[in-house]
């Protein structure tokens, strides 16, 4: 998986509308991801994911939202699976397990809700 090394906190950043789609690229055979924003509290977080790429399942000890912004996507949560197409979302609950996998390629924004 790669990752940006920009600065992610909003300390300093001019107010400004932005693209979100545009703001990481596909990369064949890959996971790209690109953190917005980290907090203590929680991050946002860019990912665009290739065809047939994805997460294994796993678990986290915080809520989660991850909002579809391109392609098509399964993630199955706590063994039930939910079909993700642009413009959808869904609540990951904490301490449930989920894996993502790409049916298509897929661009998504990671919410992680820390408090």
């Amino acid at each position: 998986m790669k990752h940006s090394s920009e600065p992610t906190g909003a300390e300093g950043v001019e107010p400004q509308a932005i693209n979100l789609a545009n703001m990481i690229d596909y990369q064949k055979g890959a996971v790209v991801s690109r953190e917005i924003i980290s907090k203590k509290t929680g991050t946002i977080t860019a990912f665009a994911f290739d065809e047939g790429e994805g997460l294994s399942e796993h678990t986290t000890p915080f809520d989660a939202v991850v909002y579809l912004l391109d392609g098509e996507a399964e993630i199955t949560i706590s063994g039930k699976a939910f079909r993700l197409r642009q413009g959808e979302m869904i609540i990951m609950p904490a301490h449930q397990p989920h894996a993502l996998a790409a049916l298509n390629r897929f661009k998504m924004l990671l919410t992680m809700i820390r408090s």
